[in-house]
C-alpha cells in the first residue's frame, strides 16, 4: 500500500464512525500552544549566576544549555521548525534582554523589546510570568511575607509584569497571559494557616488595582499542592486560587503537576469550565510529585486534551512546563510539544457528540466499544499527513535536524 492508499484508507475509517479527519487537521493548525522559553536553560534566566530556589530542580548537565538570549532564539527557532503550526511563546521576567543589574521592581517592556521582535518576525504571541524564585527577597515568601516591605517588592514586579505584557498586546495584536505563580509555604506544619492567605490576596488585589486594559490581557492564578521546602503547606493552594480567580474575574490556572498524584486535572477541566468562561493549563509529566518532565503521549495528556476539545479548545489556553537537563533541551521542546499536538489530533478525531448521546442514552456498553476501538484507528498516519501538510518533517526524520544542530551548535557551548 503507498502512501496514498494509506491516507485513503486513514481518512474512510473516520468517516467510518462520522468524523472528518480533514476538519480534524483544519481545527489542529488552529489551536496555539504556549511554549515556555526556560526548558531551552534550565529555568536559570538571564540576570546573572544565581541559583535555583523556590522548589524548582532542572536535573542533568547534558551540553548545550542556552547561556545568553541570542542562544536561547536560536535554540527556539531549531524548534519551531520541527514543529508543525503557529504557536507562541512564554517567558519569565528572568528572560529580559538586560544591560546590567535590573531588579524585579524595575523591570520595564523595553528589557523585552528583542523578545517582542522575534515574535512579530514570527507571528506569534507572547504570554508572561512574573518570577517569584531565585531571588534574595523570596527567601521565606514573597506576596504573603510578613513584611509590608517585602511585600511591596513583590507586588510592584507583578505590576511591571502586567505593563509587559500589556506591550507585548499591543505591538503583537494578539492578547497575553499573565500567570502569576509563588512558592510561599513552610516545610513544616505552620503555627497560622490563615493570615498568610489573607495577606496573599491582599497582595494580588494591589497588583490587579493597577490599572491595565483587559482587552490586551489575562491575568491567571496557579496554584501546587506542594513543593521542596514547603511539603506541610503551601499557601497558593488550588482551592484558595479557585475562589479568589471566581470573586476577582480573572482565570485559574490548572499545572497537572500540582496536585496529588491521584489527582488528575482532565476530570477538574470540565468542572472549572462549568463555572469561568475560560481556564488556563500548564500540561507537564510529573512523576511521583511535580518533577516536571518532559511530556509523552500517555492517557493523562491525552484525557487533557480530550477534555480540551470536547468543551470548546478557544475556552482553553494551553501552556507547557517542563524542563529536562538530562537529555538535548531541543529535542525536549520539539517532543513535549508534538506530543500534545498528537493528543490535540487524537482529542479531533474522537466523535465526542456521538459518544455524549449514547451516554446520555443509557448506550454504556456502545461507548465502551467505541472508546477502545478509537485507539487502534490509524491516527499516525493522519498526524503524519498534518506534519507535511505544516511543511515539517514526518515521523522520526526530524531528529536528524536535531543531531546536525547539536553538533553544529550546541556541543560547543
Amino acid at each position: 500500500m503507498n502512501n496514498q492508499s494509506k491516507q485513503d484508507f486513514a481518512h474512510a475509517s473516520y468517516e467510518a464512525i462520522g468524523v472528518s479527519a480533514a476538519q480534524a487537521m483544519e481545527k489542529l493548525a488552529k489551536i496555539p500552544i504556549s511554549i515556555h522559553c526556560w526548558q531551552g536553560d534550565d529555568v536559570r534566566g538571564f540576570e546573572g549566576d544565581g541559583d535555583l530556589s523556590g522548589g524548582i530542580a532542572a536535573t542533568g548537565n547534558y551540553p548545550g544549555r542556552a547561556r545568553t538570549p541570542a542562544e536561547l532564539m536560536a535554540d527556539l527557532d531549531m524548534a519551531l521548525k520541527l514543529i508543525p503550526g503557529t504557536h507562541r511563546i512564554n517567558l519569565h521576567a528572568i528572560y529580559g534582554v538586560f544591560e546590567g543589574a535590573v531588579d524585579r521592581n524595575a523591570i520595564e517592556p523595553k528589557h523585552f523589546q528583542p523578545w517582542i521582535d522575534f515574535a512579530k518576525a514570527r507571528g506569534m504571541g507572547l504570554d508572561f510570568n512574573p518570577t517569584y524564585f531565585s531571588h534574595p527577597k523570596a527567601e521565606q515568601a514573597t506576596l504573603s511575607h510578613p513584611d509590608p516591605q517585602i511585600r511591596g517588592f513583590w507586588v510592584e514586579h507583578g505590576i511591571r509584569s502586567i505593563r509587559i505584557a500589556e506591550e507585548f498586546a499591543r505591538q503583537l495584536g494578539n492578547r497575553s497571559l499573565v500567570n502569576i505563580w509563588i512558592p510561599d509555604g513552610f516545610k513544616d506544619i505552620p503555627a497560622d494557616r490563615l493570615t498568610p492567605r489573607r495577606l496573599l490576596a491582599e497582595s494580588l488585589d494591589a497588583i490587579l488595582a493597577a490599572s491595565y486594559d483587559k482587552n490586551l490581557v489575562d491575568i491567571a492564578v496557579e496554584s501546587k499542592v506542594f513543593g521542596i521546602g514547603m511539603e506541610s503547606y503551601t499557601v497558593g493552594s488550588h482551592e484558595f486560587y479557585m475562589n479568589y480567580a471566581a470573586t476577582r474575574g480573572i482565570f485559574c490556572l490548572l499545572d497537572n503537576g500540582h496536585y496529588h498524584p491521584t489527582e488528575m486535572v482532565s476530570d477538574k477541566i470540565s468542572s472549572m469550565l462549568a463555572f469561568f468562561d475560560k481556564i488556563a493549563l500548564h500540561v507537564t509529566r510529573p512523576v511521583r510529585w511535580d518533577s516536571d518532565h518532559v511530556i509523552r503521549l500517555d492517557d493523562e495528556t491525552r484525557e487533557i486534551a480530550k477534555e480540551i476539545v470536547a468543551h470548546g479548545a478557544e475556552r482553553v489556553l494551553i501552556g507547557l512546563d517542563f524542563f529536562d537537563a538530562s537529555i538535548n533541551r531541543v529535542a525536549a521542546w520539539v517532543i513535549g510539544v508534538r506530543n500534545m499536538q498528537k493528543a490535540l489530533l487524537s482529542a479531533l478525531l474522537t466523535p465526542h457528540k456521538k459518544l455524549a448521546d449514547m451516554q446520555s442514552a443509557g448506550r454504556n456498553t456502545e461507548i465502551f466499544m467505541l472508546q477502545e476501538e478509537l485507539k487502534t484507528l490509524p491516527f499516525g498516519q493522519i498526524w503524519d499527513e498534518f506534519c507535511a501538510q505544516n511543511n515539517v518533517p514526518v515521523g522520526i526524520k526530524w531528529y536528524e535536524e536535531i543531531e546536525k544542530y547539536e553538533k553544529e551548535h550546541l556541543t560547543g557551548r
